[in-house]
């Protein structure tokens, strides 16, 4: 990959980044954010807006975690803000369909550009595991992403199957059936805030907690994340 392409491609990052960022701190104001009353107000206001405009707000939605993902971002925040505001339901089919496109380009883009660069750098980390992969990549690629990749961030965990040159159909499928577990329980978890914000005048944690639309999604996320800690340490 020559010089001027990296230069173009990190420009490129740069500006979407800053895009985002733009638009977050622009609707947001971070100095109230400590308080209750603003986060209900706001939410309020984004709620209507999304009741009153579903189908262009979903599709701005999509739009952005697609990118989101392309530009190597975090899985875990963008269920937690899909729950609490369009549902469990609705959310998780929103993040599922997105990621699964987003992660599925970002693959394809790796493969095309940076094969090289991930062999490089990946390839000695999971020698071990490619005689499994290449023994049925559908099957360990889906469990990979049922446990929430052992702990690998979200972003090397797109990539990693450029080693193992695993077909994009497979590569598809598996994400989306994979990733379905943990993106329901983490917007099941942000429904359930919007749920306390939007019933009660100011909830403290503890109540929080307590609440079964919290705490339950909420053990079975920590059970998921411990499981992804033995794997880690045990095999990366």
């Amino acid at each position: 990959m020559s010089t001027n392409f990296k230069i173009i491609l990190g420009i490129f990052y740069i500006i979407c980044l800053s895009i985002v960022l733009y638009f977050v701190f622009s609707f947001i104001d971070l100095t109230k954010l400590t308080e209750y009353s603003y986060i209900k107000d706001n939410t309020r206001s984004l709620i209507e807006f999304k009741n009153d405009n579903l189908i262009f707000f979903s599709l701005c939605f999509f739009i952005f975690v697609v990118i989101w993902i392309l530009l190597l971002g975090f899985g875990s925040p963008i269920s937690l803000i899909a729950g609490f505001i369009f549902g469990k339901y609705l959310g998780t089919a929103i993040c599922l369909i997105s990621y699964t496109i987003g992660c599925s380009l970002l693959y394809t883009f790796a493969n095309l550009y940076f094969r090289d660069l991930v062999k490089k750098y990946l390839e000695s980390k999971i020698e071990k595991f490619k005689v499994f992969f290449n023994r049925n990549e559908f099957l360990y690629f889906m469990l990979f992403r049922f446990v929430g990749g052992g702990g690998i961030p979200f972003g090397i965990q797109n990539v990693l199957p450029v080693i193992f040159n695993m077909k994009i159909k497979n590569y598809f499928y598996a994400t989306f059936l994979g990733l379905i577990p943990t993106t329901f329980i983490i917007s099941s978890i942000g429904s359930g805030i919007e749920s306390i914000i939007d019933n009660n005048q100011n909830p403290s944690i503890f109540e929080a907690i307590l609440n079964p639309e919290i705490n339950i999604p909420l053990i079975s996320f920590l059970g998921i994340l411990i499981i992804s800690y033995f794997i880690k340490k045990k095999n990366f």
